[in-house]
């Protein structure tokens, strides 16, 4: 995995253009523009279907609207605010769909049920692989769902990643640590290598 940019890597202009996006639609539709792309690759890496994937960006960027006269700046720009919003959002959709079945492994074969997918960065080299760890991923509890695939679908760094949760950077560490390990074990449970 590509570690993602730093929170010394946002632009210069962000911040200006943060504030003028308030008052200011144009300013908003830069920011879109800088970020859907990996706000996509994201949803996708994270849920394997382009459509689901396009839901949940739309929804991201609805959402942040709706809700930017809430946002305030941290040193590390508006990405982890944009990907906490879609992390809540992949989280929601899981939800809802857990309660319309209540079959867990019907429902890990309706997300991976495109499995040719080939996100915006690149194919997957082993789709047989990521499929499994989708499945390993959906058996894990949300936050450490969340943590994983923030950290590493998201192209957000250690510590942006740990803003988007609300963490603290050593709080954030220790989460992944055990998210991790919990999706070692899964993997490891399910007859795959880790």
């Amino acid at each position: 995995m590509v570690p993602g940019p730093s929170a010394d890597s946002v632009a210069p202009d962000e911040q200006d253009l943060v504030e003028r996006a308030r008052d200011d639609p144009d300013a908003f539709a830069e920011l879109y523009r800088r970020y859907v792309d990996r706000i996509h690759a994201y949803a996708i890496r994270r849920t394997g279907s382009r459509d689901l994937a396009e839901d949940i960006t739309a929804i991201t960027f609805e959402k942040a609207l709706a809700g930017f006269h809430r946002f305030r700046w941290r040193s590390g720009g508006i990405a982890p605010w944009l990907f906490r919003i879609a992390a809540n959002e992949l989280a929601d959709h899981y939800r809802r769909e857990a309660r319309q079945s209540g079959d867990r492994a019907a429902r890990a074969i309706d997300r991976i049920h495109d499995r040719t997918v080939v996100d915006d960065l690149g194919p997957v080299e082993n789709e047989a692989d990521a499929s499994r760890l989708r499945v390993a991923l959906d058996g894990l509890n949300p936050r450490y769902q969340r943590a994983l695939t923030l950290r590493y679908l998201s192209d957000l760094d250690h510590e942006a990643a740990a803003r988007a949760m609300g963490l603290a950077k050593p709080v954030f560490a220790v989460l992944l640590h055990r998210a991790a390990a919990a999706l070692r074990k899964a993997i490891d449970s399910e007859g795959g290598e880790g």
